[in-house]
């Protein structure tokens, strides 16, 4: 399964959750941002590659629906209501992650 992170600029939150999940059997992970000046701006390619997309916010989801319109109603979107209150590799950040992404990934 391939999974696309996002937030705004993917410097803490979407670049910890592809720390966290890139060794995980069975699931290729990136990550990137809704923001021109993030350190990676999600693209096409990302999306068409993505089984599934995580978004931090409801902010995230919107623009991205915005952003790839074409894609819209084929984009397997799902927010995960993290807010931008934690740094890179968080240890609370961490603990959300794999709690909230989990349920996506377990079979």
């Amino acid at each position: 399964m391939n999974i696309l992170f996002i937030c705004s600029r993917n410097q803490w939150r979407s670049p910890t959750a592809e720390q966290v999940w890139r060794k995980h059997p069975g699931l290729s992970v990136r990550s990137a941002g809704t923001s021109r000046i993030a350190r990676r701006t999600v693209s096409e390619s990302d999306i068409v590659w993505a089984d599934l997309i995580l978004v931090m916010e409801d902010k995230h989801s919107e623009r991205l629906k915005a952003m790839f319109r074409q894609h819209g109603r084929h984009m397997n979107l799902h927010v995960l209501d993290i807010p931008d209150d934690y740094h890179f590799m968080d240890p609370d950040l961490v603990e959300i992650l794999e709690m909230k992404v989990a349920p996506f990934v377990d079979d």
